[in-house]
């Protein structure tokens, strides 16, 4: 797989110092996933407040053994979740990994407000690689339901 210069230092940047690593207390849903393509695999935990529509996620730890598409990529997602609504976070998904389809197939313009995210728009043409990006967004997809 070959990134770009830029996309490549922000993946290695959050795969060396990764963001809210290490699983952490209290917390009101834990979710393992295993991704069994190439062995990655995350046990992820989120902490909310707030209830209904008005449910915020409050904090997201994890541990994650993997690839550094994998590591870096919850790294992103938690910079991009910790502190929004519930239903923001969900939205926040369905549009990276639409993003990141829709990529595969031509260039896209990823918006302002994924930030770090657009790093994994290379990922795209790599689809093996596409799950290992969205290994951890589908654990907090399955911890939020």
């Amino acid at each position: 797989m070959r990134l770009t210069a830029e996309h490549q230092k922000i993946i290695l940047a959050h795969y060396r110092a990764p963001h809210h690593s290490g699983l952490r207390e209290p917390y009101d849903a834990e979710v393992k996933q295993f991704n069994p393509m190439c062995g990655d695999e995350i046990t992820l935990r989120v902490s909310l407040t707030g209830e209904g529509d008005g449910a915020a996620i409050d904090d997201v730890s994890y541990e994650v053994q993997g690839c550094s598409i994998s590591q870096a990529s919850v790294s992103v997602m938690t910079d991009l979740v910790i502190g929004h609504p519930v239903r923001e976070a969900a939205e926040l998904h369905t549009e990276f990994a639409s993003l990141l389809r829709r990529q595969a197939q031509g260039p896209v313009a990823w918006p302002p407000h994924l930030a770090d995210a657009v790093a994994f728009s290379d990922v795209s043409h790599h689809p093996a690689r596409i799950k290992c990006a969205l290994l951890s967004w589908t654990a907090l997809r399955r911890a939020l339901q």
